[in-house]
Parts: C-alpha cells; structure tokens; sequence
C-alpha cells in the first residue's frame, strides 16, 4: 500500500549556456547567468535531493525532505559538462543527465536538436513553413498525405514557449509527416542553414562518454533517454524495447548501478507498453514532460511529471512564486 507523500518538484532543463556568446543565441535556451540565478533561488527555497534519495523513498527506504526538489538535464549536451557541472559541483548539488545513446556514443546529430538549430539560425519561420507545405504537395501523392488544411489545423497552434509557426514547423518534422519524408526535409535544411559537416557539430553538441563517466565521478546520476530519441508511444512494442535496450549500452558504459536505473521519456511520449517495457528492465521511476509536481509514490514511479525551468522564477532574490507555494507539504 502507498504511503501518503508530499509533492515533489523536478525541474526540467536544455541547453544551459551564455547564450549571446554562442554561435546560436536564438536557441530556446537558459543563459547561464539566469541558471545560477535560478540555483540561488531553489536553494533558498527547496531541499534539492539526488535521484537515489528518490528511488530510496520510492522503495519505502527512506524519506524526502521538507520541499524537495530534483533537478533534471535532458538531451546529453556539452553544456552540461562545460557550464552546468561546475556549478552544480560548487554548491554541492546533484543533476540527473539523460543524454540518448546515439548521440553519446555513435556522435549522430538527433533530429530533434537538427529542428532546433535550424529554428535558431538567421531563417524565417515562414520560410521553414512554405518549404515544408510545398514538399508536402509535391509529394502528397507518393506518401498518402493529408491535405495542408489538416496539417495547419490540427499542428500550428502554438504554446507557453512557441508561437504558432515554430510549433507547426517542430511538430512536423518531429512526427506529423511520414519518417521518410521528416528524415528527407530534416537533412535538407539542417545542411543548408546550418552545418554540412555532421560529426563536427555533433562534437560540438554533445557530451562524450567519457566526460559522462567523469559526471558521475563527480555525484552526477546518469539516466537513459532511450537510443535514437524517438516518440516511443508511437512505436510498436517491439521497437520501443529495442531502443531502449540499446540504452543499457551506454549506462553501462558510464557505470550507472542496476539499482538505480531512471528513464526520461524522450518528448514526453510513452503508453503502457513502455512502462512494461522499462519496468521488465530493472528501472525504477520514469520522468515525463507532464507539467505538475510529483508524488513519491510506487503507483507514481514510471509517470513522474516535471516543471519546466521557466516555471520558475531566475532570480535569486525573487518571492516563492505559485509552484513553489504549491509544494508545500
């Protein structure tokens, strides 16, 4: 039987960096400023736990702290090793890193970070658009496709982070279209607003296997976030266990204990057969993009939700704003 829990804050993060000293300071970024900013304001507010102090209380083998708080880093980048680590390690810290296997150990420019930087280069939005709908009815034929009007009904909507034409044009290109076709569009524009050359972006981009070891050397917990960061509740079980076995490869290669295995739904997306899945696999608790604050429980494990850092304040000074004052226990 469950335990009652009080609510637990994770906090989601990206590319954490001085943005206007980057090459891209458009990206949808947290400017490292901001982040230690930010840092300031969780100490003063939360007691920041270690995902084995979670999976611990998970288990019923211990308990959290007044307010806790975890902190959570997605996608594997050079960020996180060049400008998060030091920050964390200074103010004594712990990040739960979940970079994809691909990008880590094949050095392969994921397709989600592709659509990302072809959004923060110098080209227009509407530009991506009118390329992306003209692909669309050249060859609506050849893949089956819908008309525009559907697309642009049911995918340029927008959000809290985006306005409609970007949504439409990550949308798209990340699921929307038929694989062959995103894949096809994808290279095309990535190639030609951005870098010709793959690899070296991907070193750029992305932290090596090594320098995820030295993470956890450090106290840092290494998580999976699958192998070719796909939608996984939009693939057949078959496929979703064979990206997420090709996971393992890399947890074991950065030495991560069975014991505390943690999985972080690339996008958000999963059903029931990847809760099989994962939990077949010896995980323990799973992150989603659901915006709300957790509960710990083991009914809760494999479906805990996530504050996006721009739910909270970057201020270090700032009052408690509502999410905090919800996580009140």
């Amino acid at each position: 039987m469950d335990r009652p829990t009080g609510k637990l804050t994770i906090v989601m993060y990206h590319y954490v960096r001085p943005l206007k000293r980057t090459r891209f300071p458009r990206i949808k970024g947290l400017d490292l400023d901001l982040f230690e900013q930010q840092l300031g304001y969780l100490a003063r507010h939360y007691s920041l736990v270690t995902m084995e102090q979670l999976i611990d209380a998970i288990d019923g083998r211990g308990e959290l702290p007044p307010r806790p708080a975890l902190l959570t880093f997605d996608d594997g980048y050079l960020d996180h090793y060049t400008y998060v680590l030091p920050k964390l390690v200074e103010r004594k810290i712990q990040g739960s890193f979940f970079p994809p296997s691909c990008s880590a150990i094949d050095r392969k420019v994921l397709d989600v970070n592709k659509i990302h930087f072809i959004l923060a280069s110098n080209v227009d939005p509407d530009d991506l658009v009118a390329t992306i709908e003209t692909a669309c009815r050249e060859r609506a034929e050849e893949f089956g496709l819908q008309p525009i009007a559907h697309y642009r009904e049911k995918y340029m909507v927008g959000n809290f982070l985006d306005p409609a034409n970007v949504d439409y044009v990550k949308l798209m290109l990340q699921h929307a279209l038929p694989s062959a076709l995103r894949s096809e569009l994808i290279e095309q524009l990535f190639s030609r607003h951005v870098a010709a050359d793959e690899a070296t972006f991907a070193g750029e981009l992305y932290a090596t296997v090594e320098q995820l070891r030295l993470m956890r050397g450090c106290g840092m917990h290494i998580g999976s976030h699958g192998s070719l960061h796909q939608w996984l509740g939009h693939l057949p079980r078959e496929e979703q266990e064979a990206d997420i076995d090709g996971s393992l490869a890399l947890l074991d290669a950065v030495g991560v204990a069975p014991a505390y295995r943690s999985m972080c739904y690339p996008y958000g997306s999963y059903n029931d057969d990847t809760v099989s899945a994962i939990a077949s696999r010896g995980f323990k608790l799973a992150l989603t993009t659901e915006v709300a604050l957790s509960e710990t429980n083991a009914a809760a494990r494999f479906r805990l939700p996530r504050l996006d850092t721009n739910h909270l304040p970057k201020d270090a000074s700032a009052p408690v704003n509502e999410w905090t004052l919800a996580a009140e226990t």
